[in-house]
């Protein structure tokens, strides 16, 4: 398990973005309520893991994240792999009461995926929900720090743009690409998160609620950035801890140029929606 240093680190946003210093929010928490977050102890705690042919990873993944913290269980959200992941996954899950397994056989895509697994998350009581990729891109030593820093936010993104991230084993023409893309949404969604393409994310119950998340519309990657807006227009506190990520090792990607183009015309559209008070379900 990693060193956790979750507050030293800790990048907290409501309309700027706070680096290496203690964890906080604006407005100032009063006294009274920096004893309840710091009494606040969450008793279930379910990470949400979408996946397509992951089979040469998600074994691995599942024992390290069950080993992150006692009070973890997950759901891994499967795509009809035609791998065998989700057969997989099922055998996890009789051997092991706190594996359970989301197989989709309709509306395919990453952010349905995501939708569903988030909606079946908060049907089953979660305190907290972290989703994550399931390639070991975003690896499990990071759940605790994404955990303790939830004391102070409502939202908390693993990063590779602040200080103490790092992105590993990827082209250079991939990380420019990152941040790039970074840099569009937060121009055209107004926020101040530095690695808004970040799947490696930790909600409170109560965010996830406020953002109606079991029923986001994007049907592909761009609910990583529909899930993130929401959250800005509800004013929610959103924070970045520092993670490294790393390039997969097993397995092929699903991720295709024109997803990522899709997802960035999605995010217009978001925007939109957002101008004319039609980003919420009436």
């Amino acid at each position: 398990m990693g060193h956790v240093s979750g507050v030293r680190n800790l990048t907290v946003s409501t309309d700027q973005v706070l680096e290496e210093q203690p964890a906080r929010v604006s407005p100032p928490v009063k006294r009274q309520e920096r004893v309840r977050m710091s009494a606040w102890k969450p008793a279930r705690i379910i990470v949400t893991i979408p996946t397509y042919n992951e089979v040469e990873n998600i074994a691995l993944l599942v024992e390290q994240v069950l080993l992150a913290d006692a009070r973890i269980e997950i759901v891994v959200a499967d795509d009809s792999s035609p791998d065998g992941t989700a057969s997989l996954v099922g055998e996890l899950a009789r051997k092991d009461r706190r594996v359970h397994l989301l197989h989709r056989t309709r509306e395919f895509g990453r952010g349905h995926a995501g939708r569903d697994a988030f909606a079946w998350a908060l049907a089953h009581d979660a305190d907290i929900v972290i989703e994550m990729d399931a390639d070991f891109s975003h690896h499990p030593r990071h759940i605790p720090t994404l955990i303790k820093a939830l004391e102070d936010a409502d939202v908390v993104m693993g990063s590779r743009q602040v200080r103490g991230g790092k992105d590993l084993g990827r082209p250079a023409w991939r990380v420019m690409l990152t941040r790039v893309s970074n840099v569009y949404v937060r121009w055209v969604l107004g926020v101040h998160i530095r690695d808004c393409n970040s799947g490696f994310r930790a909600f409170r119950r109560s965010a996830l609620e406020a953002i109606d998340a079991g029923h986001a519309t994007s049907p592909g990657p761009a609910i990583v950035h529909e899930l993130l807006y929401k959250s800005k227009v509800r004013n929610l506190r959103l924070a970045e801890i520092p993670i490294e990520f790393k390039e997969r090792e097993r397995g092929t990607s699903s991720l295709s140029f024109a997803k990522l183009l899709r997802s960035y015309v999605t995010i217009l559209k978001l925007k939109s929606r957002g101008v004319t008070g039609r980003l919420f379900p009436k």
